[in-house]
């Protein structure tokens, strides 16, 4: 059994929610459609076959998108999710993963899991496509980590 406190760093939060949203195959395939569009206005207007005015307009949509899902959705979401400000003990055993706090805990079932990733700072538990929760790689001490890693990957079967 892996056991221990932890608190989420508000930088560290953001960047794991920025890895979310670009993992995601919808948001990936539209930013990569979004770029080629900038890039195929960029050279039509190079050849003059558009107006300065047509690429200016896919220029603020490039900016948009980019300003939308690296910063405000992030911010967004955290701005509106308590979780983040509470002190959490995790609990991983070979029959659950569970969270408490001051007010109860909860426990989830690894069969309720449907995929894991791993991000530079969090292990990212998801239920489905929307539904996750993150838990920093601070929570677990030296081999505790490697051995919260390997109980993810072993009982988490979707990824």
């Amino acid at each position: 059994m892996i056991s221990n406190y932890f608190t989420y760093n508000k930088g560290k939060v953001l960047q794991a929610l920025r890895y979310h949203f670009i993992t995601r195959k919808e948001i990936k395939i539209m930013m990569i459609l979004v770029n080629v569009f900038s890039i195929v206005s960029a050279a039509l207007f190079f050849f003059k076959k558009i107006t300065p005015l047509a690429f200016l307009v896919s220029a603020i949509l490039w900016f948009s998108l980019m300003i939308l899902f690296w910063f405000l959705l992030p911010k967004m979401i955290y701005r509106k999710a308590q979780t983040f400000q509470d002190t959490f003990k995790a609990i991983i055993n070979e029959d659950e993963f569970a969270l408490e706090n001051e007010r109860g805990r909860k426990g989830w079932a690894w069969q309720q899991f449907s995929t894991f990733i791993e991000s530079p700072h969090f292990f990212h538990l998801y239920f489905n496509s929307r539904s996750f929760f993150i838990v920093p790689k601070e929570a677990f001490d030296g081999d505790a980590e490697h051995e919260a890693r390997r109980l993810f990957k072993e009982k988490i079967k979707g990824k």
